[in-house]
């Protein structure tokens, strides 16, 4: 017999197993010498009183024992099985691969960037001497953004897809099991390259083909129907059909697709700043508590309002972590944040950001449907020229911010390249600033001490999500006029963030097997 409880308890007993069965027996009446196990199933933090405790949805088993629930997938060898080009190694891309080789379908993988290893080296020239390379950085290469820029797990899509079996496969390729109760999960930027180098040897093992330092330069298309791709300007690819899983930051795919005349669709996105508290404040606001519990981790939050009818929201907000550049270009600057899993950094950092639709950018109009895209571009070269052109960001104090003051001097910041002292007040468009101005008020009745002279941002988070979208049937999830491209991720337009978006690689791979009759 089993039954499902809740549980409360303090910080230090989350690991507890004996407290665990001690307390279940309680709340359920039952001689504990009965309990066989008492299983986490879904845990969270609560710190809304002033002591912050764990509430543990739990099985507990009564003189019987837990079955495994986990269900490890079986990939079996699809090396002369019918071939399937994804273009993007990003989370998208990688489920979709894993997935067909789960349907017998031979995955053919293109990558501009390098794997996940190399990478390293490109990260590294950014970080410490502002070299963009504009294949293999923070954005692209094996992995995706996510591998080295958080890689948390929490999604809104629950009606997309089965956000648990995404974690338990996550899981299987060597992510760590606690990622399967935690209401917020998260790997880590230290480990998700394990994770992401496991699923790349699934894929060989299993006959797939992946291409490194591959960017597609062309696609081949018989009439309206596609049929492969062009690497680097030479090689040619041919597949039976095309997943687009490119990412937001591909911009150069959004030109090819409109240089075949393939049909695309403004959006409306996000842009504004990184802002920066230190970790010991968030925690002090959040917890109640001059000095965190050593059993708590490091707090972090999450903020939203309305501002003259535009929404202003915290966007990956990473407790303990490090500002870093996010450009994809040499002359733009680009920021996002990442935590390792241990979140020890001694600063908290958010996306804090600003809705914009195609009102905002009018002036841009001649572009067609790329007018938001050069609107995104545009603040990232302001950015990077109040940088002194290089990857240093333009900051400020936010109270300096409020006030429309420059920064006489600057908190100490996370973000290696270094900060320079910028009146962002001037910088970015007046509805972005009107904005973040006064959200920052609303946000700091909200968490009070949040508005801070320890505080600062630094521009510009402009990449939350594309400013393009991909247009796709809803039912095949095939593009609308093109047969045999299926457009899928955040770089088409339908997720924002690594689950979200490795739920539609899968939906994408079960739409290609529908396509080709495959059975």
């Amino acid at each position: 017999m089993k039954h499902e409880i809740e549980i409360v308890i303090p910080p230090d007993r989350l690991n507890d197993a004996e407290f665990l069965r001690a307390l279940s027996s309680q709340i359920l009446r039952v001689n504990i010498s009965e309990i066989s196990a008492v299983r986490q199933i879904r845990r969270s933090l609560d710190a809304r009183s002033k002591i912050p405790v764990y509430r543990i949805k739990t099985l507990v088993y009564i003189n019987e024992q837990p079955q495994e629930i986990r269900k490890q997938i079986e990939y079996k060898s699809v090396e002369s099985k019918r071939e399937v080009i994804i273009v993007g190694m990003g989370p998208a891309g990688m489920f979709a691969a894993l997935r067909l080789i789960e349907l017998g379908i031979k995955p053919i993988l293109v990558e501009r960037g390098k794997d996940v290893q190399t990478r390293r080296k490109d990260l590294k020239a950014i970080q410490q001497g502002g070299y963009v390379n504009p294949d293999s950085n923070y954005c692209f290469g094996e992995g995706g953004a996510g591998t080295y820029s958080d890689g948390k797990l929490y999604t809104r899509s629950t009606k997309r897809g089965d956000v648990g079996r995404i974690l338990n496969i996550l899981v299987q390729h060597g992510a760590h099991e606690e990622i399967l109760i935690d209401a917020h999960p998260h790997i880590g930027s230290n480990k998700l390259p394990i994770v992401v180098q496991t699923i790349r040897e699934i894929i060989l093992n299993c006959g797939g083909e992946i291409h490194f330092d591959s960017r597609v330069t062309d696609f081949i298309q018989t009439g309206n129907k596609i049929t492969g791709v062009v690497i680097n300007n030479e090689k040619e690819l041919l597949g039976e059909s095309v997943i687009l899983a490119t990412g937001h930051s591909a911009r150069d795919i959004y030109y090819l697709l409109d240089k075949h005349k393939i049909k695309l669709e403004a959006k409306p996105f996000a842009i504004g700043v990184r802002i920066e508290h230190p970790q010991t404040l968030i925690d002090e606001i959040q917890y109640h508590s001059k000095v965190r519990n050593p059993y708590l981790p490091a707090s972090s939050y999450s903020l939203t309002c309305q501002v003259d009818n535009r929404g202003v929201y915290s966007f990956c907000m990473c407790p303990g972590g490090i500002i870093i550049p996010a450009s994809t270009d040499k002359d733009e600057l680009v920021l996002n944040g990442m935590s390792v899993s241990r979140r020890d950094s001694s600063f908290a950092n958010s996306g804090f950001v600003v809705s914009v639709n195609e009102n905002d950018w009018k002036e841009y109009s001649s572009f067609g449907v790329f007018a938001g895209l050069e609107f995104q571009k545009k603040i990232e070269k302001i950015a990077f020229e109040a940088g002194g052109k290089t990857q240093r960001a333009p900051a400020q104090r936010i109270t300096d911010f409020v006030k429309e003051k420059i920064s006489s001097s600057l908190p100490q910041t996370s973000y290696i390249p270094g900060i320079v002292s910028s009146p962002l007040h001037e910088l970015l468009p007046k509805q972005i600033t009107n904005g973040l101005k006064q959200s920052l008020f609303l946000f700091d009745k909200k968490m009070k001490g949040y508005l801070t002279e320890e505080a600062q941002i630094l521009a510009a988070e402009t990449r939350t999500s594309s400013p393009i979208k991909i247009p796709r049937d809803s039912e095949t999830l095939m593009h609308t006029e093109v047969e045999g491209l299926f457009p899928c991720g955040e770089g088409a337009g339908y997720a924002g963030g690594i689950v979200s978006a490795a739920i539609d690689g899968e939906r994408s791979a079960d739409a290609v097997c529908k396509f080709l009759n495959f059975s």
